[in-house]
This record gives structure tokens, sequence and C-alpha cells, in this order.
């Protein structure tokens, strides 16, 4: 239904990215908050598990859940990462990383999509494939928030194909789902793609923050909770 709705609005007003000025206002805002998000990692223990709570917290920047979003809302729940529930396959993660040869990273929103970087440096040198949305929708991300962040210039990225907030593999393009189907290891961000991927066989790692009660009751968290599980689609739905 976003989707839909979504096109009809672009052809109604005749403006291709709705968001554009507030997705470049999320991206400054989070690249100001980099130096010091990325000393957090660097003397964190774990800094691959830091680096993904980060990311995590992160996904508080989506104005499909939140339209009235601050800079002070960005600032708060990135300092408070670490104090919010979370419900996470940690050893299962790191063991999956560890063995993978090749990544497929499907990014969800702009802001957040800076922090990513700061995972995708934990992944490298691992062949890492970055993936955006192939059309403007809500603030997701597209190829000019990856050009402006400088994630082209460490890995290779490409779009989806599609306009749907989410990865709807059957309206995605060739070259994300030749890519989806032969990678290692995908790590999934945001919750539009727990919920358009979590009855996909693969091995899948959903990172998102529960922002729904329907949600909140197929994962079995409260809302708020930060996810890091891995995907094990269930027969009648959903992922146990």
């Amino acid at each position: 239904m976003a989707q839909r709705i979504h096109r009809r609005l672009r052809e109604m007003t005749g403006v291709v990215d709705p968001y554009r000025e507030t997705k470049d206002w999320q991206n400054h805002i989070v690249m100001e908050l980099i130096p010091s998000l990325r000393a957090k990692v660097e003397s964190a223990n774990d800094p691959l598990l830091m680096a993904a709570r980060l990311a995590i917290a992160g996904n508080v920047i989506d104005a499909g859940s939140n339209g009235n979003l601050t800079e002070v809302d960005v600032r708060q729940n990135l300092k408070q990462a670490l104090d919010e529930p979370f419900f996470g396959e940690e050893l299962r993660f790191r063991e999956a990383v560890a063995q993978a040869k090749s990544i497929l990273y499907i990014a969800d929103n702009a802001g957040e999509i800076v922090i990513d970087r700061l995972l995708v440096d934990q992944l490298l040198p691992r062949e890492i494939t970055f993936v955006v949305r192939g059309s403007p929708i809500l603030n997701d991300v597209t190829m000019i928030d990856a050009i402006k962040v400088g994630l082209d210039q460490v890995v290779t990225v490409i779009d989806n194909g599609s306009d749907a907030p989410g990865t709807i593999l059957t309206d995605c393009n060739q070259a994300l789902r030749d890519r989806f189907s032969t990678v290692d290891m995908i790590i999934a961000k945001g919750q539009g793609n727990f919920e358009t991927l979590s009855n996909e066989s693969g091995n899948i790692f959903f990172l998102f923050k529960v922002e729904c009660l329907v949600i909140a009751q197929l994962v079995g968290q409260p809302v708020g909770t930060q996810m890091l599980v891995h995907s094990r689609p269930c027969v009648d739905g959903g992922v146990c």
C-alpha cells in the first residue's frame, strides 16, 4: 500500500523525491556524529557488536514510523544505544561473519546509512555488495545517499530496481536477485526489510528496531527493542 500511495503522490505533485531535503538533513546530522561514534567502536571490547548495535540504534531514523523525528531524537537515541532493550544472536552473527567471504548488505534509511558505514568497515575486506532502493520511497536510501556518504568508494553499491519500502524479491531487478541467491551472508537493515524478507530462504541476519505492536507480537519482544536475529522461516509465516 505504501508503495502504491507514494507512486500516486509523486505523480500528483511531479516531485520525484519528496523526502530529498529531509534525507539530506538526516545524513548531515549523523555525519557530524561519526567521529565520536567511530571512536566508540574502536575503543569497544567487541568492535563488531558495537558497530552492529549502533547501526540498529540508527534505525530510529525512519520517516515511515516517525514523521516528527528531530535532531534531538537522533542524538539521544544514538547516545543511549547500549541502554535500550536488546535481543540478539550475537554469537551466531559473529560466526557467520567470520565464515563469510561475500556479504549482501541491504540498507534502509537515510541518516542510518552513515552509521552503516561503521559496520561495513568492520566487515571489510570481505566482498560486500551494498543495496539501496531503485527509486525514492519515504526516506529510504537511494544511490544518491550512498554516494553522498562515500560508500561507493569502499564497496560495490547496487540498487534493487524497486520503489517498495522493503525488499520484495519479485519486484527487484535480476542483479539483486542473483546476488541474494549466491552470497554467503545477508544483512538486512530495518523493519521494512524484516517484513518483506523474513520468509525468504538464505543466511539472513535482520538488524532493526521493533516499531509497532504487530511486529512486537511476531518476534515476542516489546516495541523499541533492538533486534539482531537470524532468519529461520516458520511453516505458518514469521521467524521462529
